[in-house]
């Protein structure tokens, strides 16, 4: 069974503030935030504000994936882990 729209985008809140309170994550987290985003990205129910920053979430995945150093990665993104998750706060 599917999870709804709101569970997926909570899920995705999460993994992100994990990311951004632990400062590390694993290439595991970073393949999941990717699988959520691309099931996000293909409903034609989702609001439209969040395409660009869904974009831009699933570059900081694959990025992580690809990354030698994912606690560095991570770590560098800080800033904007948390802005992501208060937008998504706001529009969802």
């Amino acid at each position: 069974m599917p999870i709804s729209q709101k569970d997926q985008l909570t899920l995705l809140q999460d993994l992100l503030r994990n990311h951004h309170t632990d400062t590390c994550g694993s290439k595991s987290e970073c393949e999941q935030i990717a699988r959520l985003v691309q099931s996000l990205q293909n409903q034609e129910t989702i609001h439209q504000d969040l395409l660009p920053l869904l974009n831009d979430v699933d570059q900081y995945s694959k990025n992580g994936i690809e990354s030698s150093d994912l606690n560095e990665h991570i770590s560098s993104s800080k800033d904007v882990l948390a802005q992501w998750v208060d937008t998504m706060n706001q529009l969802i």
